[in-house]
């Protein structure tokens, strides 16, 4: 029996990368799988949308870890259309215990090549969008009488991420709101932490993303070496975060509420 066996888990940009990374690896501890993922077109990002397409074979993979997983598309800056998925999915379910609220976005741009729209995007999507899933789903956690929840800042919630003022801005506001929602929870015996990723072998870094980073490293070469790991690894793979999250939804880490919990090879050091 796995970790999370009989557990009920919700989870945010499910489709692919660490969301789906995060279905899988809590199905292979036991439990069944709510997910959601905005699965279109995500103007201003640089790199490839996810797709329904993405969304049906993270549904094949978590089945084939023998799980049940209600999946659909939502909008994590939809506070309503959310809340009627995981309702009507928990209805189906029985039950909620674990929330993750993963989604998000990064584009790179130096300070002054940054727009009020990628500014406002990221807010609504990285912040906004965390609050509505914990929103809507502690409510069923303080009914289940316990749970653990879990959201993504960055390595850019505790350091700086260069040339993404409103990326750093965004994950510093959810590790703020990881120790506030802790504190209020706790009462119910729910637990708030953080995970904060390095650079991550995902489809984040596809499309244009990589030599927008190049081209905003060139404008203040001293600061693109900021965030080097120590480790020869360069990036996490999306299974070693997912393995961090299984451990802050688990009893192994009963004790452990308002921590924020660096998976990045000692980057925010360096």
């Amino acid at each position: 029996m796995g970790r999370l066996a009989g557990k009920i888990a919700f989870i945010t940009g499910v489709a692919r990368g660490q969301g789906r990374a995060h279905a899988i690896r809590l199905a292979q501890e036991g439990a069944d799988i709510i997910g959601v993922d905005l699965a279109g077109p995500l103007p201003g990002v640089l790199y490839d949308s996810p797709t329904p397409d993405d969304l049906a074979k993270t549904v094949e993979l978590v089945e084939n870890e023998g799980r049940r997983i209600i999946a659909d598309k939502a909008d994590v800056r939809d506070l309503e259309g959310m809340r009627a998925v995981l309702d009507r999915a928990v209805g189906e379910l029985g039950g909620l215990d674990i929330t993750v609220a993963n989604a998000g976005i990064c584009i790179p741009a130096t300070w002054d090549k940054s727009t009020p729209e990628m500014f406002r995007d990221h807010m609504d999507i990285n912040v906004t969008g965390v609050w509505n899933t914990v929103m809507i789903s502690a409510p069923h956690l303080i009914e289940r009488g316990k749970g653990s929840i879990i959201l993504t800042s960055s390595y850019a919630g505790k350091k700086v991420q260069p040339f993404m003022v409103h990326y750093t801005t965004s994950k510093h506001a959810v590790t703020g709101m990881t120790r506030a929602f802790a504190a209020e929870l706790g009462r119910h015996s729910i637990r708030v932490n953080s995970v904060h990723p390095g650079g991550v072998r995902t489809p984040m870094g596809s499309g244009d993303m990589q030599s927008a980073l190049a081209a905003a490293s060139e404008s203040n070469p001293k600061l693109a070496q900021m965030g080097t790991p120590f480790l020869e690894q360069w990036a996490a793979d999306p299974e070693e975060i997912a393995a961090a999250v299984a451990f802050l939804a688990s009893d192994d880490a009963g004790f452990i509420t308002s921590e924020h919990l660096s998976i990045d090879g000692g980057s925010q050091y360096f």
